[in-house]
This record gives structure tokens, C-alpha cells and sequence, in this order.
């Protein structure tokens, strides 16, 4: 298990993002904008791009979470595939 001493824990920070020609806020703590931008540049998308793409496969999977939640499960699901 990780060391929290060596881990910073830090609160969420609020950014926008356009979703289909919406803006909208997201508050994800620092690690998780971090692992986004990592994932969007891997994918070769901007980040707007790939919060749009998990926000479709959230409402195709009936039972929604909330954005912010479906991003962090992206996230944690994605990190096996780098």
C-alpha cells in the first residue's frame, strides 16, 4: 500500500469542460486531472474530447453515475490499458 506521507492528498479542483457545445464544471482532485490529461494525450484527443467520450459510455450504461464519478471509473479501469 502507498505511503501517505509520500502521496500529497489535496481537494478537488473545479474546471470547465464543453460537452457537446455545453460548458459544464467537473471537480476532480489534482491526481485524477493528472491521469486525464495523461489518457487524453495517449488517445490523442483533447480533454474535452475524452470527458464527451466517457459521458456517452455513462448514459449507455443505464445506470448513471454522476460525471464526475464515471470519470474516476474510467480512469481506474483505463490505467491497466497503457
Amino acid at each position: 500500500m502507498a505511503d501517505m506521507a509520500h502521496f500529497p492528498l489535496r481537494p478537488p479542483v473545479k474546471r470547465s469542460v464543453t460537452i457537446a457545445g455545453h460548458p459544464t464544471s467537473i471537480s476532480l482532485e489534482p491526481v485524477f486531472w493528472d491521469a486525464l490529461e495523461a489518457a487524453a494525450a495517449r488517445l490523442n484527443l483533447p480533454i474535452n474530447a475524452l470527458v464527451a467520450r466517457i459521458d456517452v459510455e455513462r448514459m449507455e450504461a443505464g445506470n448513471l453515475p454522476n460525471l464526475t464519478s464515471a470519470i474516476r471509473q474510467w480512469l481506474w479501469h483505463d490505467r491497466g490499458e497503457h
